[in-house]
């Protein structure tokens, strides 16, 4: 099961701050990063996100990881109201909602990203809870969290490749 966390700040630097923190704690394996990216709203309302270079000595995200952490970075924060074309963008928004990324929690992640504003979006594999709100909570901002099934995870990973099981 993968833990989906982001956390709001009304400043980008210390959005920034917050992500080289989780990138330690990943050093001291308190958290096993699936993705992570600062998402920031610029004056304008525009949306950019920045995913950090890996670090030499990490592992790479495998292809079916890093198009997992893609499509459930896009899904929530890059497609407010987004206009289904397709059974297959259609199938994967309802494949997110079975997973616990319904509409509530995307509202709640949108309303963090107010222009002037970033957000950590952290997709993690494990992570130690005590230890990581200890490490965070010198940051404060807004923590938002939701939990990813194995199950269902494997199932979006399988759409988002094309696999069809009647093959």
């Amino acid at each position: 099961m993968s833990e989906l966390i982001v956390l709001g700040y009304e400043d980008r630097a210390v959005a920034n701050r917050a992500l080289a923190a989780v990138q330690k704690l990943e050093d001291s394996h308190v958290v096993e990063l699936t993705g992570i990216a600062v998402v920031s709203v610029d004056a304008d309302g525009e949306t950019h996100v920045d995913t950090p270079a890996r670090r030499e000595g990490r592992v790479a995200l495998s292809a079916t990881a890093g198009a997992l952490w893609g499509m459930v970075l896009g899904m929530i924060i890059l497609t407010p109201g987004i206009g289904v074309v397709g059974a297959a963008v259609g199938g994967l928004i309802g494949k997110l909602s079975q997973m616990g990324v319904d509409n509530k929690f995307r509202d709640k992640v949108r309303s963090l990203l107010a222009p002037g504003s970033s957000a950590v979006v952290i997709m993690a594999s494990k992570v130690t809870e005590d230890r990581f709100a200890a490490a965070m909570e010198e940051f404060g901002g807004t923590v938002l969290k939701t939990s990813l099934p194995e199950e269902s995870e494997r199932e979006l990973a399988e759409q988002l490749a094309g696999t069809d099981s009647t093959d």
